[in-house]
């Protein structure tokens, strides 16, 4: 099996990236499954309901999300109902939505898991216990589990991988935008990648018009963010799984841009 992961979809420009490019790589990696973050699909900050429709259509199979998931309040109006969509396992007991949930394909099932980091970002519950808690309940129905950390530190999310190995089919960093050279299978069997990286504007800082990031650096004055415009790009990763074990075989890195694309 072939699990296409792709990174923070970022605005409008990530979302025509994945119109861009998703037919192409399913076909080049002969995808099964595609998985998504799309916390920053709406303008940057949180997702709706028809942008979530919007993905599915263009033939993304889950959605997960991480520290900007309620940043447009409507989402608390579907995500109880939507089981394609998770947040965060780690918010505490009342929040809505669920924080994993499965896809079925071709007979077989993929559980996936999403957390938050702690280190720079809310002080939710300790990601690393709460894990086992899911994992365990995620086990007792598939052994191909796909992990999502959304996390601002790397030592948070390289410590994970290293507890989780062995554990679940693949721990995949997400949040920090830019794509990391440390894609790697673990002694046990864990796919593992620090960042998958961002789908969305290249010419940017993290998705967002550069000239507003430099001048919030030079001014320390607050600025509203806005999508940057140029080329656009889509980092993602495919895990190739044996199904028999839930092992990871293999982790490909994906890095494509529109850039001299015809």
């Amino acid at each position: 099996m072939n699990i296409l992961f792709i990174g923070d979809i970022f605005g409008n420009p990530g979302r025509n990236s994945i119109r861009i490019f998703l037919k192409e790589l399913k076909d080049e990696y002969s995808v099964d499954v595609t998985i998504a973050n799309a916390e920053n699909s709406a303008g940057g900050k949180g997702i709706t309901k028809d942008i979530a429709n919007e993905l599915y259509g263009e033939g993304i199979d889950f959605l997960t999300m991480g520290n900007h998931v309620w940043d447009q309040r409507s989402i608390t109006s579907f995500i109880d109902e939507e089981a394609r969509l998770i947040r965060p396992a780690n918010y505490p007991i009342g929040a809505p939505g669920k924080g994993y949930g499965f896809i079925r394909i071709a007979g077989h099932k993929v559980g996936v898991l999403n957390l938050s980091g702690r280190v720079f970002l809310p002080p939710l519950d300790d990601p690393f216990s709460m894990s086992i808690r899911w994992i365990n309940e995620l086990a007792k129905e598939t052994s191909i589990i796909i992990v999502d950390i959304h996390a601002e530190a790397t030592s948070e999310k390289i410590a994970l991988g290293w507890f989780l190995d062995g554990k679940v089919t693949a721990v995949l960093g997400t949040h920090t935008h830019v794509q990391t050279a440390d894609a790697r299978i673990l002694p046990q069997g864990t796919a593992y990648i620090t960042d998958v990286g961002m789908t969305g504007p290249r010419d940017s800082v993290l998705g967002v018009k550069k000239e507003l990031i430099i001048n919030r650096f030079l001014t320390q004055m607050p600025v509203k963010f806005e999508a940057a415009s140029g080329p656009i790009q889509i980092n993602a990763v495919v895990i190739n799984v044996d199904e028999s074990t839930g092992k990871a075989l293999s982790i490909t890195p994906i890095q494509k841009t529109t850039e001299g694309k015809a």
